[in-house]
Parts: structure tokens; C-alpha cells; sequence
């Protein structure tokens, strides 16, 4: 029965490299029918941060990350905050002192604090290892007395995990591997507080050990932990219910050369975090991929394919592809580069696979809140609040318009906030023409060319402006043959009629904007264009 879990801690916002981990615990609980736990592990009551616990839950929701035992969600074996579990974990740190498998240490931070500098004096590193717990302030070198004097007298003290001298311990990772470790390299962690609180590495363990997790799957900064947390079900007895372990690789920066972190995030010139986070301590805000105007599909397919791929060249993925495909087998051991250019490119691939319909809607309420941002700006005074509109009622022909218009321009751009740029000149005349166009195009029987043209589509003129009596082909044959029989250049014409419509040289097809804005707006253009050029 495979059971994993995602279990950040609330201490900030949630760096792509979580959403990674949490996405590929996902694929593989749905890869095996499994399930997906989220944990959050707060035993670091001074690292919290208020709102955190929320934005990874949001977070996790826009990618479409399903859980399904969580705070939220419930499930028989909660609570799934570690705060709100800490009345468990003291007999589990009781049971390893009972066992001979932890000790006190009562050493103040005082006193480790001057045995560091001694030790750098020297220019070497102190750690609390099984050679220095031997001279120091702990229940191996104390008698039971003092321990017991100590303890009633409410000093600070620490519970320490007591690890054996001069053993290799043998662990297995499913990414990279059998890894060997010798204790001598490793120092005694803190284990439990006379607080009452667990550290990290305890409470993960017995969580993982009572949750019934399976597999624990994460990053490869938590690999210096796997000996401690080995030896930790070793002294508990829980060896035959050890889960196994899988380190993903790390997230490198563009240039290659180090993990990609928080800090990054907008001094790089990309998102780090997958939603915008709202700093509640200096108020400054950090920008997200859903912000940015990344599709949360998009955003998925980007992580999936940071560290793993199917052996195949195929890039664009579904989720329940995702989950077909994916195996930890295929997960690679180095690092993987992020590329926020072919993030974009992701990006592009999604907006030509959803529908106009989909893209359009999304396109009209970016535009609805532009219109809104105007309008409210025009009737209020500098100083005051904008009024609050109602969104943009269209009607179904103008619907029919709008899907039509995404269908012409959304190849060329990257993300919905760009359509407008591609697209503004079917909702508005150009109020200025490109000169270059004007010096290479126009000579002096234009005039007249265009006025021909006019004529050509006056018939066709309509007292309903939504009513289109001409698709492209229609136009198309009708100035085609025009040009040709009048002998005309061709490219000449047709550069100069696009400057009317557009202003510039850019856009899709000159029949194709015609036929969406229609004969009146077409003439009204040209006739603009030549009174203004002229």
C-alpha cells in the first residue's frame, strides 16, 4: 500500500523546488493507486510565519495537486500538524533514553558557544560527536544523581540521539543507489527540548512510522539527514516498516552553478514561488508563476521535466500522462538547470493546445479589468478610489468575434497578457501610422488606389455593425482581382492597406481583419489612413 507525503514547513512561501517534491510524490501515489498525504511540520515555532500554512495549500490547489489526507481533508491518522501533535512525541523520546539510544545534555548555549571558538582557534570544527560527548555537560558523564538533580531543577536541557561509535550504516536510496556513512562523521543530533517540542528530525520519524508512509520522497538537502533517520527506526525497532527513500535532485540556476532558491526569485528575472506571496513582515510582494501568467498546467509540465523524463523526446505532458509515465527510476541524480526562456516556451505550447474558447475567456477578463481600470480613472479625481464596475457583458456575436480574433493572433504570443498587444487594432482604430511603411509603400496614386477600394465595399455596408456580410475569402477576391486587373503591384497594395488597418506591418492576415471588423470600419480606416498620410 503505498502512502507518501508532503510536508513542508510554514515558514515562508513555497519555492518551486517544494512544488516539485510535492508534484512527484503525487505522480507516484496515483501512479500505484496510493495516497497522498499533506503534513506540516512545525516544530520550529521561531521560524513561523503567519499565513504560510494557507499559501501552501493554495498553492498546491492551483497546480492541481489533490490531497487526500491533510488538515483540510482529515483522515484517521491526524492531526497532520505537527504542533497540534506534540503530546506524542515526548514518550518517543523517553523510550530512546530507556533504550540507551539518546541522552540528556544539559550544556548551555553558552557553553558550546565558548568550546566553538576554542575549537576555531585552533582552526578546527566542533561537534557534538561521540568523541566530545564524552567531556561534556550529559547524562553519559554525569551520575544518575546529578542527571536526576538537574532534570527537577527545570535547567534547560536537550534529549540528544546517541550515536554508536565507529558503526557504518548501510541505507538504500531509490535514485541513487546503495550510500554508505561511518558515525564518526556524524555529530549527535538534537533530538527533543525541555520546551516540550521535537526537533525535526524526531517528529518526522515518528510521523512517517505512525502516518504508515511508505515512501518518503524529497530533496536531496534532506540526504545528510537519511543516516540519522536509518538509525533512528533502527532504535525504535521499526526497521521491517522503514519506509524507503528517494532524493530528488537539485534545482540549479540558469547559469548552472547553485541551487536555485527563494532569494532568487524577481532578482533573476523570474518567478521562484508558484503563486504570489505577500510578505507579511516588510509587506513586499514576490511574484508567482500564476501572476506571471503562466497556465497551472504549464507550470506542472515544467517541474515534471525538471530532474525526470520518460526516455522519450516527448515534452508536453497532461497530468494523467504524467502520472502514466512517470517512475522514480527515470529521476535523475545531478541537478537540473532551470531555463526560464523554455519555461515560456511551455507556456506558448499550452496556449496553442487549449481551446479559443478557453483562451478567449481568459482574454476577456483581462480586458474587462482594462476597460474597468480606464473607465474608473477617468471619472474619479487623482486622490480618489476608482468606482468598481461590472464586468463585460458581451453579446453572443461579439463572443463569436472575440473567439475568432484568439484563433488569428494566439500563436504569437506567450502568455494571455500578451494577446492584447496582438490584438488591440481589432477593437481600435490606429490613431498612428509607421513611417518606415509610409517612405517604402505609399506613393502619390495611393490615394486614389484605396479610394477604389472603398468603393468596392460600400456595397456591402450595413446599418448593424455586427452584422458581417464578408468573410475573407470574400475580400480577397475582390481586392485580388481589383489589383490584378488594374495592374497594380500587389505587394505594394496590400502593405499599404494593412498600415490603414493596423497602423504598422504587424498582425495576421489583412482579409482576416477585415472580415472581423467589418465594412464599415474598414472604410472608416482607409479613409483616415489617406486624410492623415496625405
Amino acid at each position: 500500500m503505498v502512502r507518501v507525503r508532503f510536508a513542508p514547513s510554514p515558514t515562508g512561501p513555497l519555492h518551486m523546488g517544494g512544488v516539485r517534491t510535492a508534484l512527484f510524490n503525487y505522480l507516484f501515489a496515483r501512479k500505484h493507486q496510493g495516497t497522498m498525504i499533506l503534513r506540516i511540520e512545525d516544530t520550529d515555532q521561531g521560524r513561523f510565519v503567519p499565513g504560510a500554512e494557507e499559501y501552501i495549500m493554495e498553492s498546491l490547489a492551483w497546480c492541481g495537486i489533490e490531497i487526500d489526507e491533510g488538515i483540510k481533508e482529515g483522515g484517521k491518522y491526524g492531526p497532520y500538524r505537527q504542533s497540534d501533535r506534540k503530546a506524542i512525541y515526548k514518550q518517543y523520546a523517553d523510550q530512546l533514553i530507556e533504550s540507551g539510544w539518546a541522552y540528556y545534555s544539559f550544556d548551555s548555549a553558552e557553553d558550546l558557544d565558548a568550546i566553538r571558538k576554542e575549537y576555531e582557534s585552533r582552526k578546527e570544527t566542533f561537534s557534538y560527536d561521540t568523541q566530545t560527548r564524552k567531556t561534556l555537560r550529559n547524562s553519559i558523564t554525569l551520575s544518575a544523581d546529578e542527571v536526576n538533580h538537574l532534570l527537577n531543577s527545570s535547567l534547560h536541557y536537550v534529549i540528544r540521539f546517541r550515536m554508536p561509535e565507529n558503526h557504518e550504516i548501510v541505507m538504500q536510496d531509490l535514485i541513487r543507489g546503495e550510500v554508505r556513512v561511518n558515525t564518526a562523521t556524524i555529530d549527535d543530533k538534537v533530538l527533543f527540548k525541555s520546551d516540550g517540542m521535537p526537533t525535526y528530525h524526531l517528529a518526522n520519524v515518528v510521523d512517517d512510522h505512525l502516518m504508515q508512509i511508505s515512501h518518503v520522497i524529497r530533496g536531496e538537502e534532506w540526504l545528510p539527514s537519511l543516516p540519522l533517520h536509518v538509525m533512528l527506526y533502527q532504535a525504535f525497532g521499526w526497521t521491517d516498516t522503514m519506509p524507503q527513500f528517494a532524493h530528488l535532485p537539485l534545482i540549479l540556476k540558469p547559469s548552472g552553478n547553485g541551487k536555485l532558491s527563494k532569494r532568487d526569485g524577481d532578482k533573476l528575472g523570474f518567478p521562484v514561488f508558484p503563486i504570489n506571496w505577500n510578505n507579511p513582515e516588510t509587506n513586499e510582494v514576490y511574484s508567482g508563476y500564476r501572476e506571471a501568467g503562466y497556465f497551472n498546467d504549464a507550470f506542472v509540465n515544467i517541474l515534471a521535466l525538471l530532474g525526470w523524463n520518460d526516455g522519450t523526446d516527448k515534452e508536453i505532458y497532461s497530468m494523467d500522462e504524467l502520472t502514466e509515465a512517470f517512475t522514480l527510476e527515470r529521476v535523475g541524480k545531478s541537478g537540473s538547470r532551470f531555463d526560464p526562456e523554455k519555461a515560456k516556451w511551455f507556456n506558448h505550447q499550452y496556449m496553442l493546445l487549449k481551446s479559443n474558447e478557453e483562451i478567449a475567456e481568459e482574454f476577456i477578463k483581462a480586458y474587462s479589468a482594462k476597460l474597468k481600470n480606464q473607465a474608473a480613472v477617468e471619472e474619479t479625481e487623482p486622490n480618489d478610489q476608482p468606482a468598481e464596475k461590472e464586468p463585460l457583458q458581451l453579446t453572443e456575436q461579439e463572443w463569436d468575434r472575440v473567439v475568432k480574433i484568439i484563433s488569428l493572433v494566439k500563436e504569437r504570443a506567450q502568455f494571455v497578457k500578451d494577446l492584447w498587444s496582438q490584438a488591440w487594432f481589432f477593437f481600435e482604430a490606429p490613431t498612428a501610422y509607421d513611417e518606415s511603411v509610409i517612405k517604402k509603400r505609399w506613393s502619390p496614386d495611393m490615394t486614389k488606389i484605396l479610394k477604389d477600394i472603398t468603393l468596392l465595399i460600400e456595397p456591402y455596408l450595413h446599418t448593424d455593425p455586427d452584422e458581417f456580410s464578408l468573410d475573407p475569402a470574400d475580400y480577397e477576391s475582390m481586392i485580388k482581382t481589383h489589383i490584378s486587373s488594374n495592374g497594380l503591384n500587389m505587394g505594394n497594395v496590400m502593405n499599404v492597406l494593412r498600415l490603414c488597418l493596423v497602423g504598422s506591418s504587424m498582425g495576421p492576415g489583412v482579409f482576416d481583419i477585415m472580415a472581423i471588423i467589418g465594412p464599415a470600419a474598414v472604410i472608416s480606416r482607409i479613409e483616415k489612413a489617406v486624410q492623415t498620410i496625405s
